[in-house]
């Protein structure tokens, strides 16, 4: 994991910001050392972060760049940081960065997925999403792309109205916990297999299945969502089940130099056995074929051009 490591929020702005930015244009021009990038990734334990750090310590052993992985809430919030300048990288699910367009979006790549998952605790009475409407749940943390991803399950499902379930927002952490203590019926979240958070959580639980809805999202919503299947007994004993998968996306700024891109192309291309994170389970993987699935959001010039060089 990386050493560096700062918290990000989107009531509280990193002080560097676009200066920090600028200077380190500026020395980069004037004699090329490594420039410091600010990845704004997600909660600690995720898989957004879990990635994050990987990726930092690949960078370092490269003379190009260094990256500083950033705490967030999750997506929205890392889009806000690199709309805002407090980031210069940044992690998002798909699906996020269609709902929060921008001239601002430039992709590295598409890095690995997502799965978004429904637990319930083992002896709990709710077999599906539908069976949510009455219950308390939580949705995921304020600023995660989860938040939007949980509100869209329930629509699909039909138990969306106003006071058909009620909606808590909590982290990851003290989400698990919430379920352990009776305080939540359900949670909602995206993250690798298993996210540690529920990968040994004080009472059993159970994973919810989706495969009801995927269609319905995808009808909406297009390709930001697929089925996936979730192995049996990732987190416990549950059988196998389908869940939504979403693809992870790296941005970068467009003032981020070309050059600085697509030394980044090359970590992912050329160091991608040591980027997979103990949470990447099932058909997730590096490779130029699947980094340049971006769907519409357009890559980053130094990511087209590296990838080009490459592989035509």
């Amino acid at each position: 994991m990386a050493e560096h490591a700062a918290s990000l929020s989107r009531r509280t702005a990193l002080q560097a910001g676009l200066l920090a930015l600028s200077a380190a244009f500026a020395g980069a021009c004037a004699s090329d050392p490594p420039m410091q990038l600010r990845l704004a990734a997600g909660e600690v334990g995720g898989f957004f972060w879990e990635f994050a750090g990987l990726l930092s310590d690949a960078a370092a052993k490269t003379a190009v760049t260094q990256i500083v992985p950033l705490t967030s809430a999750g997506s929205v919030d890392n889009l806000e940081a690199l709309g805002s300048r407090q980031a210069e990288l940044a992690l998002t699910l798909m699906d996020a960065a269609y709902s929060h367009p921008s001239g601002e979006l430039a992709a590295v790549g598409c890095v690995y997925e997502n799965y978004f998952q429904v637990a319930v605790r083992a002896d709990s009475t709710i077999e599906s999403v539908d069976d949510l409407r009455g219950r308390n749940v939580s949705i995921g943390a304020p600023g995660s792309g989860a938040t939007e991803v949980s509100q869209r399950v329930l629509r699909a499902a039909g138990v969306s109205e106003d006071g058909a379930v009620e909606q808590v927002q909590l982290s990851m952490s003290s989400a698990a916990d919430a379920l352990t203590a009776n305080e939540v019926d359900a949670v909602m979240w995206a993250g690798g297999l298993p996210t540690p958070a529920f990968a040994q959580p004080r009472a059993a639980i159970r994973l919810l299945d989706l495969g009801t809805v995927v269609a319905d999202l995808r009808r909406e919503f297009g390709t930001a969502y697929e089925a996936v299947l979730v192995p049996a007994n990732v987190y416990g004993e549950h059988p196998e089940v389908t869940s939504v998968g979403i693809p992870n996306l790296l941005l970068a700024h467009p003032d981020v130099p070309d050059r600085v891109v697509a030394a980044l192309v090359g970590v992912l291309l050329d160091q991608s056995s040591g980027l997979v994170p103990s949470q990447a389970i099932g058909s997730q993987f590096l490779d130029a074929r699947s980094l340049v699935m971006t769907g519409s959001i357009p890559l980053h010039p130094g990511a087209e051009q590296e990838y080009r060089r490459r592989h035509g």
